[in-house]
C-alpha cells in the first residue's frame, strides 16, 4: 500500500474541523501551557516557506506539551492593519478592509494545509472593531492615568489633582514633563480649565506632545524609524524628513526602570535582553548648566563623566534644539540654516549609525562652570534631541565621536590622564590618574567622578541624576487604515469619548489621501464627529497599537464586558512560550511590556511580564538559480561550460529547476522572451548556477509551501523545514535535501503496511528494539525542550534505521514511536494511531516514559588493534573486567592469526573502547 500523503492529509484536516480536536478551554484539572506565536500581517504575497519556520517550531511544542498531559493554548490571529493595504487603496480605489479579509483567507488557507494546531475559535484580527474596541478602552485608561514614582505604579489622574490641590506640583511623586514650571495650591485653584488641562497633559501616560517625528509628505504619515532608510521609506522610496508635529504619545519613559529590572524575571536570551537594556539606554551622572557668554541664556546638559569637565573644548547641540535658534549670531545664520535643512533628512537611528562628522558653528561661545573658560557652541546631527537634554559638553581627548569632530575642525583636544596617548584616537578614561583637572589632579578616576558630583551639589552648580534613553512612543498616524482614537474635541482640548460607546468603528471615506487642507484621510469622512456635534480625533493609531495586548485577547476572545475576564487570565496567566523573529526586539516587545505592565498597574493582568520564555528563529534565505546567456544571442551554456563564452548571469525562477537543473521546457515557457532559448548542454541536462540570497519575487527564488505540500506533504514540509538546521540560525532554502525526508516518512510507513492494508505483531520487543526506542525518548525530551529540532529529525532517522534493518513492524515499538512523531508529522500519526486500533485523536496519547535501564548495554563492541592498527571489532559483556577483556581479546580466533605464535610485549586497555596488542 502506498503513502497517498495527499489523500492522508485532506481527511485528517477535515476530521480535526469536525471534532474540533484543537479547540481549548479552562481547565482546572490540568496544568497550562500558553504557545504563542507572533501573528502575521496579510500580506497579498501570501506565504512563502520561510514563513511557517516558527510557527512549525511552536506547533510542535504544543503538540508535545498536550501528549505530556498539559491544557494548550496555541491561537492564532492576523496583524491586520498596515501600511501597504492602504498604499493599495490609494493606487487602485479598493478598501483595505477588502484587501486584508481577501489576503486573510488566502493565509488561513495556506495554514490550515499544514496542519497546524491552532484554536481558531480564538482567532482576533486587529482591524475588527470587537478587537479594536479594547485598544482604544486602553488609551482611555492611559490617558486617566498618571505615573506615581514613589508607589513606582499607574494611578488615577483624579489623584495628582487632589495633590495639586493641596501642595502644588512641587515635589510630587509623579513622572512628568521637565518643562512645566513649579505652582502651588493656590495657584493651580486659580488656573482656569484649559490652564489645567494643559498642565495635567504633562503627567497623563497618554498625552498630546510636541514630538520630532519622521513626516513622509508623499505618503502624508509620520513613519516608524524602521519604516525609514537613508532618508528615504521603505514603502515607496519617497523622501522623509524631521518635522516637530503635536502627536499623541505614549509615557513609556515613566516605565524605563521596570522595563529594565523586568528582563530579569524572564527566559530570554542574553544578546535580545541586552538589546533592550541599550535601547533603555540607563545611564546615571549629573545635570549641570552652562551659561552663555553675553547672554542670560543657559544650555543644560547630562553627562555620566562629569569628572572630565576640565577636558571640555566645545559643546554640541542637536539640530532640533531650540537653542540652536537663540544661540545662532546673525553672521552664522545662513549656514547653520544651509545645516538644518540638510539633516532633517535623516532618522535618528541613522544619525546614530553613521559616524561622518558634520557640524556647524553658531557663532555663540559657552562658560565652563568649573575652569570658566570659553568655549565654542556647534550643531551636529550626532547629538539627539531625545537624549539628555539635546546638548553636550564634548571632552575629545576621552570620547571617539567628540576626537573625530574636534580633528575634522581642527578643535584643542585636552588629555586629562597621566600618561595617555591620543596622538591617534581617543583614549577611554575608565581608569588611570587625573591631570588637568584642577582641584582633581592626582585622584583616581572613580574618586575623581564622586568628588565632582559632590562639588556640583555643594556648589549648586548641578544634580544627580539617573537618565534613560528610551523615548516616550508617537502614537498617532496620519494614515485611515488603523484604529481610531477614542478622542473628541472641545474647546480644543480631546476629551474622552464615554466607554459605553466603545467601539469607535472607523468610517468610510471616498479618498486615501490626505484632505486639500493638510488633514489626514479621516478628514474626508462625513460627520465624523460625536452626536453632540463635537469633532472626532482625525488621525489613527500605529501598527504597534494593536499587537501590544492581543496575547490577552486570545485568552478571552469573545468576552464583551471585558479585555479579559479575571478568571481567564488567572488562569492562562502569561504566555509560557513566545516565538518570532528578532526584528521586532526593540518595536513590538518593548511596547508590549509597558502595555502589561500598565494593565498590571490596573489590576487587569495578574502577571508583570507577558511572555516568560522567548524564542527568536531564523530566516529562512532563498536558494537563487542563474542561467548564463552568451552575449548577443538567445544561447543559454550550462553552469560548468561557462566560463568559455562571454555571458550574462540571469535570475531563473527556482520553481522551474529541480536539484539545479532546469526544465527546458518550463524555462522556454516561463517568459515570451525565451521562447525560442537554445542550450549548450553538459551529460544532456542544463545545469544552473546557484547563490543564497534574500527570498525575494525579484530574485524568483521565493518558494511556496502549497507546491512543496502538493508534491511531497505537508508532513514532509514540516519535518524538512526542521531539519534544515538550528532554529535561532539563518540558513538557505535548499530542495535539494527534501526526497531524503520523504523517504524517511515512507520508510516507517513500509513499516507498518502490508499488502493493501496495516500489518501489526503482537510479540514482544526485544533488547534492541527497545533500546532504539528509548534511545529516540531520551534525546526528543531534552531536544524539544532545548528547541533543537533539527537533531531531533536526526535521532528520529537513526531510531527507523534500526528498526528497518530488523524489519520491526511489533505494535510494542510501532505505537510509542507514531506518538513521538506526532507533533513533527501530525496527519501520519494520526493515519497510523488509527491503523493501530486505537480511539481518539493521537494527539490526547500520552507522551512515552523514558526507562533507562533499556539503555543499560549488555555488551560493548571494541577495536582490537595490533601495534596500533585496528584488525577487528569484538562485542564482550560489559560487565567484564580488564584482565577478562584481555584474555577474550587474545582468545579470539582472529588474534591468532596477527600474533603469528609471538608473544605480546604489552596489552594496553581502554574501558568501552579499544583493546591495543603491542608485539
Amino acid at each position: 500500500m502506498e503513502y497517498n500523503f495527499s489523500a492522508i492529509e485532506k481527511k485528517w484536516q477535515e476530521e480535526w474541523i469536525k471534532c474540533q480536536t484543537y479547540k481549548v478551554n479552562e481547565d482546572q484539572s490540568k496544568p497550562k501551557f500558553y504557545v504563542l506565536d507572533m501573528f502575521p500581517y496579510p500580506s497579498g504575497a501570501g506565504l512563502h516557506v520561510g514563513h511557517p519556520l516558527g510557527y512549525i517550531a511552536s506547533d510542535i511544542v504544543a503538540r508535545y506539551k498536550r501528549l505530556q498531559g498539559y491544557n494548550v493554548l496555541h491561537p492564532m490571529g492576523y496583524d491586520a492593519y498596515g501600511l501597504p493595504a492602504e498604499q493599495y487603496a490609494i493606487q487602485t480605489g479598493q478598501h483595505p478592509a477588502i484587501t486584508t479579509a481577501k489576503n486573510i483567507e488566502r493565509y488561513r488557507e495556506q495554514l490550515d494545509k499544514i496542519g497546524f494546531s491552532f484554536d481558531w475559535n480564538r482567532e482576533v484580527r486587529t482591524c475588527d472593531p470587537a478587537y479594536y474596541k479594547w485598544t482604544q478602552w486602553a488609551f482611555i485608561q492611559m490617558f486617566k492615568s498618571y505615573y506615581n514614582t514613589g508607589l513606582d505604579q499607574a494611578r488615577p489622574i483624579e489623584e495628582l489633582i487632589g495633590l495639586f490641590e493641596s501642595q502644588g506640583n512641587s515635589n510630587i511623586p509623579a513622572h512628568g514633563s521637565e518643562e512645566v514650571p513649579e505652582f502651588s495650591a493656590a495657584q493651580w485653584k486659580s488656573f482656569d480649565a484649559v490652564k489645567q488641562q494643559e498642565i495635567l497633559m504633562h503627567y497623563r501616560i497618554a498625552y498630546l506632545g510636541d514630538s520630532m517625528v519622521n513626516w513622509c509628505p508623499a505618503l502624508g504619515t509620520v513613519l516608524a524609524n524602521d519604516e525609514v532608510s537613508e532618508g528615504l521609506s521603505l514603502r515607496g522610496g519617497y523622501p522623509v524628513e524631521q518635522k516637530l508635529m503635536r502627536q499623541w504619545c505614549l509615557r513609556i519613559s515613566a516605565y524605563a526602570e521596570r522595563l529594565l529590572q523586568g528582563l530579569d524575571k524572564i527566559d530570554w536570551t542574553d544578546s535580545l535582553k541586552e538589546t533592550q537594556r541599550n535601547w533603555i539606554g540607563r545611564s546615571e551622572g549629573a545635570e549641570m548648566a552652562f551659561k552663555v557668554k553675553d547672554s542670560s541664556l543657559t544650555i543644560p546638559i547630562f553627562t555620566t563623566r562629569a569628572d572630565t569637565i576640565f577636558g571640555v573644548t566645545f559643546m554640541v547641540l542637536a539640530p532640533e534644539s531650540d537653542l540652536v535658534e537663540s544661540l545662532t549670531k546673525p553672521e552664522y545664520k545662513a549656514e547653520v540654516d544651509t545645516y538644518l535643512q540638510k539633516v532633517k533628512k535623516r532618522t535618528e537611528r541613522e544619525r546614530i549609525a553613521d559616524r561622518r562628522v558634520s557640524g556647524v558653528f553658531t557663532g555663540s561661545y559657552a562658560i565652563n562652570p568649573l575652569s570658566g573658560t570659553e568655549i565654542p557652541v556647534w550643531v551636529s546631527d550626532y547629538v539627539l534631541a531625545g537624549y539628555g537634554t539635546g546638548a553636550i559638553m564634548a571632552v575629545p581627548g576621552h570620547d571617539s565621536r567628540d576626537y573625530a569632530f574636534a580633528r575634522h575642525f581642527n578643535l584643542p583636544i585636552i588629555p586629562l590622564i597621566e600618561g595617555c596617548d591620543i596622538s591617534e584616537e581617543s583614549f577611554d578614561a575608565k581608569e588611570g590618574i587625573m591631570m588637568n583637572s584642577g582641584f582633581l589632579n592626582g585622584l583616581g578616576v572613580p574618586e575623581a567622578i564622586e568628588k565632582t558630583k559632590a562639588y556640583l551639589s555643594e556648589n549648586k552648580l548641578g544634580r544627580i541624576k539617573v537618565n534613560y534613553r528610551l523615548r516616550d512612543a508617537i502614537f498617532s498616524r496620519q494614515r485611515y487604515w488603523g484604529e481610531p482614537f477614542p478622542v473628541y474635541y472641545k474647546d480644543g482640548l480631546p476629551q474622552m469619548l464615554d466607554e459605553a460607546s466603545l467601539p469607535l468603528e472607523l468610517p468610510e471615506v471616498d479618498n486615501f489621501l490626505p484632505t486639500e487642507k493638510g488633514e489626514p484621510p479621516l478628514g474626508h469622512a462625513k460627520n465624523w464627529k460625536t452626536p453632540e456635534g463635537y469633532p472626532l480625533e482625525l488621525n489613527t493609531m500605529p501598527g504597534f497599537a494593536g499587537s501590544s495586548a492581543y496575547y490577552l485577547r486570545y485568552m478571552d476572545p469573545h468576552n464583551e464586558q471585558a479585555l479579559v475576564s479575571g478568571a481567564a487570565n488567572t488562569y492562562w496567566r502569561q504566555v509560557d512560550l513566545y516565538v518570532g523573529g528578532t526584528e521586532h526586539a526593540t518595536g513590538h516587545l518593548v511596547y508590549s511590556r509597558f502595555w502589561n505592565k500598565f494593565l498590571y498597574d490596573l489590576g487587569v493582568v495578574c502577571e508583570d511580564e507577558p511572555f516568560k520564555k522567548l524564542v527568536n528563529q531564523g530566516m529562512i534565505q532563498g536558494r537563487s538559480n542563474f542561467v548564463y546567456r552568451i552575449k548577443d544571442s538567445h544561447t543559454f551554456v550550462s553552469n560548468n561550460l561557462k566560463d568559455k563564452y562571454e555571458y550574462t548571469a540571469i535570475h531563473v525562477d527556482v520553481n522551474i529547476v529541480s536539484n539545479d537543473i532546469l526544465d527546458l521546457e518550463r524555462f522556454r515557457s516561463w517568459s515570451p522572451e525565451y521562447k525560442d532559448a537554445e542550450f549548450i548542454l553538459e551529460d544532456g541536462k542544463y545545469i544552473c548556477g546557484w547563490a543564497v540570497e534574500k527570498m525575494s519575487k525579484s530574485m524568483y527564488n521565493v518558494v511556496n509551501p502549497d507546491q512543496i505540500v502538493e508534491k511531497y506533504g505537508a508532513d514532509t514540509l514540516r519535518l524538512y523545514e526542521m531539519f534544515l538546521g538550528p532554529l535561532e540560525q539563518s540558513k538557505p532554502w535548499d530542495t535539494n535535501g527534501i526526497d531524503g525526508v520523504h523517504r524517511f516518512l515512507k520508510k516507517i510507513w513500509n513499516l507498518c503496511a502490508s499488502g493493501d492494508g496495516f500489518s501489526f505483531s503482537d510479540a514482544a520487543p526485544d533488547k534492541q528494539e527497545l533500546k532504539s526506542l528509548h534511545k529516540l525518548i531520551k534525546k526528543l525530551n531534552w531536544d524539544i525542550e532545548h528547541f533543537s529540532f533539527n537533531t531531533a529529525v536526526s535521532a528520529f532517522m537513526i531510531c527507523v534505521n534500526e528498526l528497518s534493518a530488523k524489519k520491526c513492524d511489533k505494535r510494542g515499538i510501532i505505537k510509542p514511536l507514531i506518538i513521538l512523531l506526532a507533533p513533527f508529522a501530525p496527519h501520519f500519526g494520526e493515519e497510523i494511531w488509527q491503523a493501530l486500533g486505537e480511539q481518539g485523536s493521537v494527539c490526547d496519547a500520552v507522551w512515552p516514559e523514558l526507562n533507562e535501564d533499556y539503555l543499560v548495554e549488555d555488551q560493548i563492541t571494541y577495536a582490537v588493534s595490533f601495534n596500533g592498527k585496528t584488525r577487528f571489532m569484538l562485542d564482550i559483556p560489559a560487565e567484564a573486567g580488564r584482565e577478562e577483556v584481555q584474555q577474550l581479546a587474545l582468545a579470539h580466533e582472529n588474534s591468532q592469526k596477527w600474533l603469528e605464535g609471538k608473544t605480546p610485549k604489552k596489552i594496553i586497555v581502554v574501558p568501552g573502547k579499544i583493546v591495543n596488542i603491542v608485539l
